[in-house]
């Protein structure tokens, strides 16, 4: 895994810096191609559909490259990968713009510039990858073993002597008793410019995931997330189900009539779940499992709750529909209700929920935001059921609640549809 842009500093390839990314995006992406298609500068000019279509152009890549600058922070995302949505959706929102002011366009220039300025950018991160020379370097001491398999190339620095690579970084467990030695090697790297991080900045950054040993401001900088950030997402979660009910009534309706057909019972399960602020609340999912008639103690209950590899109890249609995740789609019901929002941490089952409140310290914790049909965890790690993994999972979901914003759930949208294609992670 390659380190994290936000912890680059010196060392870093000239082709990271955004001002010469940009400008090579828009000389050779959104100046050049209409330059060389038209053979002069009157269509520029000139007020109409070429000059309307570079500008657009202009702003789309430089938004597209900001937006994949911003994104490509986060782990577990490809650099290239993140480029082509952020640039689609960059174009995308400059196009209905430039469709909502009624202005004059040309298609062949705004589908030329971006093909060229796409193309462009993927060519300069090719370029950085290979220039990068950047190097972690690890002080002994305290939990700096942790960082030992995230997926990051470190080497251990065996004496108190500064790296001569340019591209050198330190990390250190900072809470430790270094000895003085030691002391002096960060205080000097830090008067020197050499980046020096705490390791559990870097652990976050590489793995997605935080390690806590108690709750505090200290760890997530307040225990509430971003509230207006949260009104903002409740807005989106509403208008997103609004615009897609018409679209979906009726494919909806096809599949509730199909698991009638596949399977006897009903076409929809509901279970209680725990939610927003450790309030129960009925989850609604198209049936994918037989039917069970009996009559179950808790501990049956909770065995039931936890779907396995190959599952015996689910049905040929509902394996379909759990790998494509068509089953989690009646949910928008529970989002209108409030009970949920599109990505976040997913609910779990009372009778799991309950368990895991036992066993795992700050397990509450992960209520503090709406529960979600996607997260964070799902994207990262998929379904699991084990209790050592349900720690790992709940570390991607305290990772998820610190960096809450719309950044990250570009992101989740982005690998969800990844995860849909493939089917990875479904049980």
């Amino acid at each position: 895994m390659a380190a994290p842009n936000e912890l680059i500093q010196d060392g870093r390839s000239l082709y990271r810096s955004f001002g010469l990314q940009v400008l090579s995006c828009l000389m050779l992406g959104s100046l050049l191609p209409p330059l060389l298609f038209f053979g002069s500068r009157v269509a520029f000019l000139t007020p109409g559909p070429v000059q309307h279509s570079v500008i657009g152009t202009v702003i789309a890549s430089i938004g597209g490259i900001l937006f994949a600058r911003r994104v490509n922070i986060y782990p577990g995302v490809k650099q290239f990968g993140s480029v082509i949505p952020s640039f689609i959706m960059s174009f995308g929102v400059v196009a209905m713009a430039i469709l909502m002011l009624r202005l004059t366009y040309s298609i062949p220039v705004f589908g030329m510039n971006f093909a060229m300025s796409l193309s462009v950018y993927l060519i300069v991160m090719v370029l950085a990858t290979r220039s990068d020379q950047n190097i972690f370097y690890t002080v002994p001491g305290g939990r700096i073993k942790r960082l030992k398999n995230v997926g990051l190339q470190t080497h251990e620095l065996s004496e108190p002597m500064l790296p001569k690579h340019r591209g050198a970084i330190l990390v250190a467990d900072l809470h430790a008793d270094h000895d003085d030695a030691w002391e002096r090697l960060l205080a000097s790297a830090a008067l020197q410019g050499i980046p020096v991080f705490h390791f559990k900045q870097v652990y976050e950054a590489a793995t997605g995931k935080i390690r806590i040993e108690h709750l505090s401001e200290n760890s997530f900088g307040s225990l509430l997330p971003s509230m207006s950030f949260m009104r903002l997402k409740r807005f989106a979660d509403i208008a997103l189900v609004l615009f897609l009910l018409p679209i979906m009534i009726v494919p909806l309706a096809i599949v509730a009539m199909m698991i009638r057909l596949d399977s006897p019972g009903p076409a929809f399960f509901r279970q209680r779940r725990i939610g927003y602020r450790g309030d129960p609340f009925y989850v609604l999912k198209f049936r994918t499992m037989c039917v069970e008639l009996a009559e179950m103690d808790e501990e049956t209950r909770r065995h039931n709750a936890m779907t396995g590899d190959a599952d015996p109890r689910v049905t040929k249609f509902g394996r379909f529909l759990r790998q494509t995740r068509i089953d989690e789609l009646p949910q928008m019901y529970n989002i209108l209700r409030g009970h949920m929002s599109w990505i976040g941490p997913r609910p779990e089952a009372m009778e799991l929920s309950r368990w895991y409140q036992q066993e795992i310290p700050f397990y509450d914790y992960r209520h503090i935001v709406r529960p979600g049909i996607t997260g964070w965890a799902q994207v990262n790690q998929g379904h699991v059921t084990r209790l050592s993994d349900v720690d790992d999972k709940l570390q991607y979901d305290f990772y998820y609640i610190k960096n809450f914003s719309y950044w990250l759930d570009f992101v989740i949208l982005a690998r969800t549809a990844q995860v849909v294609f493939s089917g990875q992670g479904a049980k």
